[in-house]
């Protein structure tokens, strides 16, 4: 079986079992597909015959494959079982099209099309192959792709083990704060540095991620009935609304780029008693992320001070960190990516990534984790794609990183 059917058929085999995580959930994994995933793998990895294979209750899979090179680091990769709840479909159906650079239907039962208008990223793909969902969910490239280039790079690498010692991690729930990799137990993964393989189109790579923190806000009310309102009901929907009124409308993921760092006002919920209103806060920059911080508690503040006879809380809780300060104090891992990529002919686009990783987790706890592609474009949307092309590089840059 030549490469791209290997990394196909897998990826349609993993794809077949549902994994969404459920930020609703507060158990690890936070759903039972994802167990379901981390067993199909742990079973396979013994199939492949790697090393200290561990599956643990949280559906936390990690292994070793030992190599003969005892001078050369060792190095991790690690990718994560979730797809993202983004309110489609749990269920996949991948397919695989030739893009002839028209508009291309996705679906004709439902008429979905992906229309190059609106998503001229597919045009440089005119005449490739090309996996998409079915439109009625994501594809599930992010990060089901990364785990297909894994295994195959294992199912593939020489026999004679001329290479350096291999760490493998299969997480849950990156996608609701990275839960898996705040729980991995880093002495199963013993690695001097790693990689995650996670969304990013052809060629880039994440040397820098945002700094993140999120801030839970409650506004406690005073209710009585309306008609004895007047001068003493304290509306906590509308003390919600002021205080989100009082932000810069400009300083907002959809209004900033590049280097700029927001608030998400992300989630609100309200009744008589009490508002709760969910704030992501976002800076590349450390001091950037403490002064966002101190701005969102002096708001805070003040709108306790507006509302004497009600009462307003919050609680900061930092959820991840740029992983560029340990790129800084260990170069190695950027520099073997780098250099693999330019041996493939892969001209590298390095990113500050606008979010985070696993490796955002794994950096703040001392195994330096840049970022690679999988390929695939339009993550956490019904018009993912991933060219064939794309994943095929994808596995190569791994494959290189554990030979060279």
């Amino acid at each position: 079986m030549d490469i791209r059917s290997e990394l196909t058929q897998r990826f349609f085999r993993y794809l077949a079992v549902e994994s969404q995580s459920d930020a609703r959930s507060t158990s690890l994994p936070s759903t039972q597909g994802q167990q379901r995933l981390a067993a199909l793998l742990a079973s396979e990895l013994q199939e492949l015959g790697l090393d200290d294979i561990v599956l643990d209750d949280h559906a936390t899979v990690t292994a070793v494959r030992r190599g003969t090179r005892m001078d050369s680091p060792k190095i991790g990769f690690i990718a994560h079982l979730d797809t993202a709840d983004v309110g489609l479909s749990a269920i996949i159906r991948p397919q695989v099209l030739r893009f002839e650079g028209v508009d291309i239907c996705l679906n004709a039962k439902d008429d979905i099309w992906l229309r190059t208008a609106e998503h001229p990223e597919i045009m440089p793909w005119g005449g490739h192959d090309i996996i998409f969902s079915n439109g009625t969910s994501v594809l599930g490239a992010d990060n089901k792709a990364a785990i297909a280039v894994i295994m195959t790079l294992l199912a593939r690498l020489p026999p004679d083990r001329d290479h350096g010692d291999i760490h493998i991690a299969f997480a849950p729930d990156e996608e609701i704060g990275m839960r898996g990799a705040k729980a991995l137990d880093l002495a199963r993964f013993a690695c001097d540095f790693a990689y995650t393989i996670d969304c990013c189109e052809l060629g880039e790579v994440v040397l820098e991620t945002f700094n993140a923190a999120t801030a839970d806000i409650v506004f406690s009310g005073v209710s009585v009935h309306p008609m004895s309102a007047y001068g003493v009901m304290v509306n906590p929907l509308l003390m919600a609304t002021d205080f989100i009124a009082g932000f810069d409308r400009n300083d907002t993921p959809e209004r900033t780029k590049g280097r700029q760092g927001f608030f998400w006002f992300k989630e609100l919920t309200s009744n008589d008693q009490e508002a709760r209103l969910t704030v992501l806060i976002r800076d590349f920059d450390e001091d950037g992320l403490l002064k966002r911080k101190e701005c969102l508690r002096e708001a805070v503040r003040l709108a306790a001070a507006h509302y004497p006879s009600a009462k307003v809380s919050c609680v900061i809780t930092d959820t991840y960190a740029n992983i560029g300060q340990s790129m800084k104090a260990d170069t190695r891992p950027a520099e073997r990516l780098l250099a693999a990529m330019k041996a493939l002919d892969i001209a590298p686009k390095i990113v500050p990534m606008r979010g985070g990783t696993d490796g955002s987790v794994l950096s703040a706890r001392g195994i330096p984790t840049p970022n690679v592609f999988t390929g695939a474009y339009n993550f956490h949307s019904r018009f993912e794609f991933l060219p064939l092309d794309a994943f095929e590089k994808s596995y190569q840059t791994a494959r290189l990183l554990c030979l060279s």
